[in-house]
């Protein structure tokens, strides 16, 4: 256990330079004592650590000490650090860790702005799903990677394949659905890759920015894309205890306590839409109004209390 501790003490400060060991200790999850042990062990067993004094002082290598720890390929370091964006773990992140820290220095850069493009959330834009053949999404994957740009047959809803050319700029695991992040004749664009039918990596550069943040892009066009969506106003009421049962991409606009319960106004997608999430809240949601859509959702209790109180 040690010795893996110890490698890791080299990595981050082969990774990142001088720290303190207040630092390191967090990093490490221990002591500040035990990484001063681990420091003295260090320089005992020939590695050349030193230490600098003063407020802006810490414990850094000597310049040019390298470790060559992994002995893998550029890409085989770029596809770990994509999984790991994708699947993060305490475990995995210590993996990771160790190899950007082996890389070389140009490797190193490389590899972390693309497991940067790859960003894996829990939750699902308002559509369907339907699953991805694969071959779409690694030749997507290489484009982003590569950063050129890529040719997409793609059919948008209601229309027929066509080719465009994207500039892309990430790549969104959003609850198991993906989506490239990107943008065509310098407009954002957000393609759903299910929808994909081919793609084709293009030996032409992108026009993308070094430092893209790819994260806090997929909150800012999930925003737009659920608010031009959402355009019939519901005021609803449902127990308290079911507040988390509504869908958290639902926007509320207002929302007060009513007892036991809470009275919200939240915008749909549509009638369709909304009927559908209160039906799936009942028999505790009650629609306060719009009047329509209180009558659609009577009508589906009548049906389904009339089929089932047959004998």
């Amino acid at each position: 256990m040690r010795a893996d501790r110890l490698l890791s003490l080299i990595l981050l400060l082969r990774h990142r330079g001088r720290m303190s060991a207040a630092a390191l200790a967090r990093e490490l999850e221990v002591s500040t004592r035990t990484v001063l042990r681990d420091i003295e062990a260090l320089s005992l067993a020939g590695v050349p650590v030193y230490a600098e004094r003063g407020r802006t002082g810490g414990f850094a290598l000597l310049p040019g000490y390298t470790t060559d720890l992994t002995g893998l390929t550029h890409d085989e370091a770029r596809a770990l650090l994509v999984a790991g964006a994708r699947t993060p773990s305490p475990a995995l992140a210590a993996a990771m860790r160790k190899v950007v820290a082996a890389l070389p220095d140009a490797q190193r850069d490389t590899a972390t702005r693309a497991a940067g493009r790859v960003v894996q959330r829990p939750e699902r834009m308002l559509s369907d799903r339907a699953a991805d053949d694969g071959g779409v999404l690694r030749a997507v994957q290489e484009a982003v990677f590569s950063a050129r740009r890529v040719r997409l047959l793609y059919a948008a809803r209601d229309e027929e394949p066509r080719w465009r050319t994207v500039d892309p700029l990430g790549l969104v695991d959003a609850g198991g659905q993906w989506y490239l992040l990107g943008t065509r004749d310098g407009a954002d664009r957000t393609y759903r890759l299910s929808r994909a039918r081919a793609a084709e990596v293009l030996d032409e550069p992108a026009a993308t920015a070094a430092d893209v943040d790819v994260a806090r892009l997929w909150e800012e066009r999930r925003t737009r894309f659920r608010e031009g969506l959402a355009n019939l106003p519901v005021r609803i009421r449902v127990p308290a205890t079911r507040r988390a049962d509504l869908p958290s991409t639902l926007p509320v606009d207002a929302e007060e306590p009513d007892g036991h319960h809470v009275v919200l106004d939240v915008r749909f997608g549509g009638a369709e839409h909304a009927e559908t999430v209160v039906w799936g809240l009942a028999p505790d949601a009650e629609v306060l109004a719009p009047p329509e859509l209180r009558r659609a959702v009577a009508r589906r209790a009548l049906a389904t209390a009339r089929h089932h109180d047959r004998p």
